[in-house]
Parts: structure tokens; C-alpha cells; sequence
């Protein structure tokens, strides 16, 4: 079992009844501290047919500071742009924000959804309210791997410009590739142990460096480089994927982000009501992020309450936003913001230990 503390404080946000832009889903939030020092949600709100949209809604907390509910605010995004449309609909989905102090703006990763995939966009802002597109990420080749024409997900940068591998400041990106032949139903078939492959579907670090950045032209996007595996599958409880969830925080430990992962429980034929998404801690090095310092040996959180276990997905727990307590001055104390079974929104306080738990300090690093 985990060391680390982890208190649900339940659901703060499910489909508004007559609401067709909810129909079919409310879940995967991004989660910021807006300039007036307010938090906001952004949804994946899902209407009829899969077609998703980012909503934007303002965290209500009670008296002790737990969140309670939202009160919602519109739309940040819907799809509009080529790469987020495909026949019959289109996908604007699983956002992640983080004010990224270089640039003084917010940036929002999001998965694209057009008739070629999901690939990874960005959009920027000033204020939460106001975004501008900077179209789809540009990523350079990985070996043989032409890493643009690749199904992309999961993405978040760090909140501050850390040096690459080259030795230049730069933008980093967590991501997850989903090359061919790494679905779960491939993985399940192929008897071959794939923890040592590169290609598996795991978290990925890309660099795109700042001085680049800061001659960009307003609407493109500079390319990530230096692209290489930060993680892959290794514990049973991850052993199918393993993707980014919430944006790094910074902590004393490291850089701390909650990840999914991913295991089977019966046969194939079940598939995919045999898959559980669970959620565990890894901490990455303050000055170079590319180094694993520590990752859960066990999930601290599965699904367990009906929400969890019954939804649009079954047994889905998939963390995405993250809050900082420092407004209550408790910088140890995170609450996180996941989707539950693809329905609806959950949050949970996490307390950071004193100490990270020696007897696992140090496991599966990479």
C-alpha cells in the first residue's frame, strides 16, 4: 500500500441534466490558479457522438478550503480548426494548462482529434478567457520514427524553462506516442516481455528551446527535439501504459505529476471492460527532469467508488489537473482532479510525507 495520504473528498462535477453539449460526459479537467488567484476547471465536456469541447468552469470551495463544485463559465475551445475536425465531428480533448513563466502566458496541451488521429495542440492565453491557437505540436524525427505522423496524447510542460540535453533553455513537454502495434489488445496478444521496449506506449520528454521561442511568429509553433523515453511500463499495476496525467509541480522532493497506468484483469475477449486505470506518483530530478528519482511501486489511487467503476469507461481513474495548496499556506497538501470513468469529475486531497518511503525510494527508475 501507498505511504502517501490520499483523502477523496468525492465529485465536484457531473453532466448537467439538459445540457446536449454533456451529454455523453464531463471528465479530464485541466486545473489553474487564474491572475486573480481564483482556480478554474477546464473541462472535456462531450456531446452526442464523442464530440468534445473545453469547457472553462470557477472552483467553489466551503469554509475549510475543500472544493465542493463549479460554477460553469462556457466554452474555452471548440473544435474549429482542420486538425480538430473529422467527418461528422471533431475533438477538442484532455487538456492540461500551465502558466509558463518564460513566456508569461498560460499554455494549454490538448489531444486534437481529426480524421488522421489525435495529435498533440496548443493554444495560448493571457487571462484563461482568451485563447489563441498555435496549431499542432511540431516534434523532430526519433530515429526511424517520424514522430509528426505518430498518435499523440497526454501532454503537459513544465511551468519553467530547464536546460536540454544540447545545452540550450528550454520548453519541456511530457507526452505519450501511441506508435503501431502498442494498443492494449497488441500488447495482450504479443507474448513477448515489452518493458524494455522504446516504442511501448509510456511518457516520452521533448525539448524545444527558448531562444527560438523568443523570435517566434505569432501562430507557429517551434519544433521539439531531443524527443526520448522518460518512463515505461514496469510495475502490475502499469504494466500495459503508462501516460502523463497532471502537470509537474514543484515540490522539495523534485518535480511531482501523477501518472496512469494501466493493467488487465481478465481475458482479451473482455476487452476493454478488462482494462483498470489507476493513478501513482513519480518525481523527477529539480534541474534535470529527464531523471526518474521515484515512482510508485503501487497505485494511490483505483478505482473503487461507484463512480469509478461504472461510468462510460468502467474502472477508469485518470488525473489531469492539480492544485498547489499554497492559498491555505499548505504547500505539502495537493488536490487532484481526475475524470471517473469517463462520466464525470472526482477530486481528491493528496498529503505530501516527510520523507519519501525509503523501502521504495529508487524502484523502477529508468
Amino acid at each position: 500500500m501507498s505511504d502517501f495520504k490520499l483523502h477523496r473528498l468525492g465529485i465536484i462535477m457531473a453532466s448537467e441534466p439538459g445540457n446536449e453539449m454533456e451529454e455523453e460526459g464531463v471528465l479530464n479537467p485541466a486545473a489553474v490558479r487564474g491572475p486573480d488567484g481564483e482556480l478554474y476547471l477546464f473541462p472535456r465536456i462531450v456531446a452526442k457522438g464523442n464530440y468534445s469541447r473545453i469547457g472553462i468552469a470557477k472552483v467553489i470551495f466551503n469554509e475549510a478550503g475543500d472544493p465542493i463544485g463549479v460554477k460553469r463559465l462556457g466554452v474555452a475551445l471548440e473544435p474549429q480548426a482542420e486538425y480538430e475536425m473529422r467527418p461528422g465531428g471533431g475533438g477538442c480533448e484532455d487538456p492540461r494548462i500551465t502558466y509558463f513563466e518564460p513566456l508569461k502566458e498560460y499554455v494549454m496541451t490538448y489531444t486534437a482529434f481529426s480524421a488522421n488521429g489525435p495529435r498533440i495542440a496548443i493554444a495560448t492565453s493571457k487571462d484563461l478567457f482568451h485563447w489563441t491557437r498555435l496549431g499542432l505540436a511540431d516534434f523532430a524525427d526519433y530515429k526511424y520514427i517520424q514522430f509528426n505522423n505518430v498518435n499523440n496524447k497526454d501532454a503537459c510542460i513544465f511551468p519553467k524553462a530547464m536546460i536540454s540535453p544540447h545545452g540550450h533553455p528550454s520548453m519541456i513537454m511530457l507526452h505519450r506516442p501511441l506508435f503501431p502495434g502498442t494498443s492494449p489488445e497488441d500488447i495482450m496478444h504479443d507474448p513477448i516481455d515489452r518493458r524494455i521496449r522504446d516504442h511501448h506506449e509510456c511518457i516520452w520528454i521533448s525539448y524545444s528551446h527558448l531562444h527560438k521561442k523568443e523570435n517566434r511568429v505569432e501562430g507557429q509553433l517551434e519544433e521539439f527535439e531531443s524527443n526520448s523515453p522518460l518512463a515505461l511500463p514496469q510495475a502490475p499495476w502499469e504494466k500495459i501504459k503508462i501516460g502523463a496525467g497532471t502537470p509537474p509541480v514543484l515540490t522539495k522532493y523534485g518535480w511531482l505529476l501523477i501518472y496512469h497506468g494501466v493493467h488487465a484483469t481478465r481475458t482479451l475477449s473482455d476487452y476493454p471492460h478488462n482494462l483498470v486505470y489507476a493513478a501513482g506518483i513519480m518525481i523527477l530530478d529539480i534541474n534535470h527532469p529527464e531523471r526518474v528519482l521515484y515512482r510508485s511501486a503501487h497505485p494511490i489511487m483505483s478505482p473503487e467508488t461507484a463512480g469509478e467503476r461504472s461510468g462510460q469507461v468502467a474502472n477508469v481513474i485518470f488525473p489531469t489537473g492539480i492544485d498547489r495548496r499554497d492559498d491555505l499556506g499548505q504547500p505539502t497538501r495537493l488536490d487532484i482532479y481526475y475524470g471517473m470513468a469517463d462520466n464525470c469529475i472526482g477530486v481528491a486531497t493528496l498529503k505530501l510525507p516527510d520523507e519519501l518511503p525509503k523501502s521504495w525510494h529508487g524502484l523502477f527508475t529508468t
